[in-house]
């Protein structure tokens, strides 16, 4: 069975999933966004399946896959397939293992242009095969990639670089939180600040409380200057939360 994370969520919030349910089931994969390891924890526990995460895009096709028989790894999106090459650069170069860069991908799996839209193709499709899919990641020492997020979501506050999955991951991991999405929004001195918008579980979250939690985390500048929270984060039809609506909606909140 194919599912988005938020199907999997929406499944454990249901006391009808146990075990004895999910028998039958040979498989579960998870794609279209990114799979909260607790998502995958939880999970395995309840089911005792460990959900086969992988990566693709409409350009690509799947490009790449935990693996079926081996270690599926909580948090990344597997080994690059056969046949597709993958690789990471910054600023042209590509950066050493577990630094963070674009991700571009190259095989028979990816597409051949935009229709009708050359200059497009032009600036996404390299003339040798390669075509840069706009993800942020990074290849571990065994060589599982792992998404960090968009290029497009990338906040640079005060000239520093902020990876939003970074924040999520350690805010997600606090008690009374059921999802984040950071963000960054216009700041007068910052020109960018951080910004995050938290689903809370349960009673007693605050936005001191999870301020004060990461406070001795993270550097300063990576923290958000503001904490939003929301009873559910905008998602699209596939179930990837939406940032350009969050982006707009609280693009005045420092004015």
């Amino acid at each position: 069975m194919m599912g988005v994370p938020t199907f999997y969520t929406r499944l454990l919030d249901d006391p009808r999933l146990t075990k004895e349910r999910a028998a039958n089931m040979r498989l579960f994969i998870s794609g279209s966004a990114p799979l909260l390891v607790d998502t995958h924890e939880k999970w395995e526990a309840r089911t005792g399946h460990r959900i086969l995460e992988r990566y693709g895009m409409t350009e690509t096709n799947m490009s790449t896959s935990n693996p079926y028989e081996g270690e599926r790894r909580a948090g990344t999106v597997g080994f690059p397939l056969p046949g597709v090459e993958a690789r990471i650069r910054k600023e042209g170069e590509v950066v050493p293992t577990g630094e963070i860069g674009g991700l571009e991908v190259r095989g028979d799996n990816v597409f051949q242009g935009y229709w009708q839209m050359p200059e497009k193709t032009a600036e996404e499709l390299l003339p040798d095969g390669w075509f840069i899919t706009g993800d942020l990641a990074k290849f571990d020492a065994d060589g599982y990639v792992t998404i960090v997020g968009r290029s497009k979501d990338l906040v640079i506050t005060g000239g520093f670089n902020v990876y939003p999955k970074e924040i999520e991951s350690l805010i997600d991991d606090l008690d009374g939180v059921l999802e984040s999405a950071v963000i960054g929004v216009p700041h007068p001195d910052f020109g960018e600040a951080v910004v995050a918008v938290v689903v809370p579980e349960g009673e007693g979250t605050s936005e001191a409380a999870i301020m004060g939690a990461l406070g001795d985390k993270i550097a300063k500048f990576k923290q958000p200057k503001k904490v939003i929270l929301l009873p559910e984060l905008p998602r699209n039809t596939m179930g990837k939360v939406q940032k350009k609506t969050l982006r707009e909606d609280y693009a005045g909140v420092f004015a």
